[in-house]
């Protein structure tokens, strides 16, 4: 599976030529599992695109296009610097990339942004990300759930958005899985 196909038009987003090649470095660690399953295995809380066979993707590209999008409104997006820009997009490209687990488990695993940020931390040394771009990313990644950042089923309690940057990535996140979105995709590529 050549994964930085799968994503070739979300890499394209990421303006910095050193952003975008440790995007696709990253996006080589996620498990093939990531490019198959569904965002929700019930569908209770994502929209009909992101159910079924590569629903996840979908949800992601969702995600990032929702970013990429609000990143380039000139009323909304000046307040963010153009590298800031793209590790919120490589942020979100991640944030779900084990969700299911390491090995793969049957179901959302809820330390999930815990254990995608930590799977990134664990291969820094095959990228040229700084240690502050890495924290940068990482607490984005860590911190996506938001406000459900609790589970009774779990001791872990997952952080809550700090900053604008978390808090960006988050409402994203958030967006992307709203039941009234009805973004239409063909082969996994959203159609305008």
């Amino acid at each position: 599976m050549n994964k930085k196909e799968v994503f070739k038009k979300e890499l394209g987003y990421i303006k910095s030529s050193h952003f975008r090649e440790n995007a696709e470095i990253l996006l080589e660690l996620l498990p093939d599992y990531f490019f198959v399953i569904p965002a929700s295995s019930t569908g209770k809380y994502h929209p009909s695109f992101s159910l079924g066979d590569g629903g996840l993707v979908r949800h992601v590209k969702a995600a990032m296009k929702i970013a990429y999008d609000i990143l380039a409104n000139n009323s909304i997006g000046y307040v963010f610097t153009s590298d800031e820009k793209d590790m919120i997009l490589i942020a979100l490209m991640l944030h779900d990339g084990v969700k299911e687990g390491i090995p793969q488990g049957k179901y959302t695993v809820f330390d999930h942004p815990i254990v995608v940020a930590d799977l990134i931390r664990e291969h820094r040394d095959k990228t040229t990300l700084t240690d502050s771009e890495l924290s940068f990313i990482t607490e984005m990644i860590e911190s996506h759930m938001g406000e459900w950042n609790t589970n009774p089923y779990s001791k872990v309690v997952l952080p809550k958005p700090k900053n604008k940057y978390q808090k960006f990535v988050h409402m994203c996140d958030f967006l992307s899985s709203r039941k009234y979105l009805d973004i239409k995709f063909e082969n996994n590529d959203i159609v305008y």
